[in-house]
């Protein structure tokens, strides 16, 4: 059976985007998103993060260290009764320093590879599923995977996702 999906941008849409987030002491939610999270969890969706990551293949961190931040987000999840089914995240970047994450990639958005990936193991309705995030490439992203898109522009997210739901 097929399943509903969200697919989150982090920074900006989950988090306050201070750039290049590496650490979970640094790590805020935005306004409405926990609440968003778990209300989405509540009425039977699957949610995903679908995040570039470029600051490891610059260097300024590590995957071990974007992951520490996924962790912190998922328990602080808990406690409102949401859950991320999955996070996806692309490390590469054209110009960076880590070499094993130089690359030119299919998941890098505004690329659909990290949703693309997402629908093949989760068996994802196209038609009742969608993204949200805070950039241009995000709703690029969304189109080329075939689903809707939406751009969150501040404000509180949970707010953001009753609007959605409604239209």
């Amino acid at each position: 059976m097929k399943v509903k999906a969200v697919f989150f941008d982090r920074d900006g849409v989950l988090d306050v985007d201070v750039g290049y987030l590496s650490d979970p002491a640094e790590f805020e939610w935005i306004e409405g998103a926990p609440e968003a999270l778990a209300f989405m969890h509540s009425l039977g969706y699957k949610l995903f993060v679908v995040t570039n990551q470029s600051g490891i293949a610059r260097g300024y961190y590590t995957v071990e260290d974007m992951e520490k931040v996924h962790v912190y987000m998922q328990q602080e999840l808990e406690k409102c009764g949401g859950c991320i089914d999955r996070f996806y995240y692309c490390p590469h970047y054209r110009e960076g320093e880590a070499k094993e994450y130089v690359c030119e990639c299919d998941c890098r958005k505004p690329k659909p590879g990290m949703i693309l990936q997402a629908m093949k193991e989760y068996d994802i309705d196209k038609d009742a599923s969608f993204l949200i995030g805070d950039r241009d490439k995000d709703l690029e992203a969304a189109a080329n995977a075939g689903i809707r898109g939406y751009k969150f522009t501040g404000g509180n997210l949970l707010d953001f996702v009753k609007n959605i739901l409604k239209g």
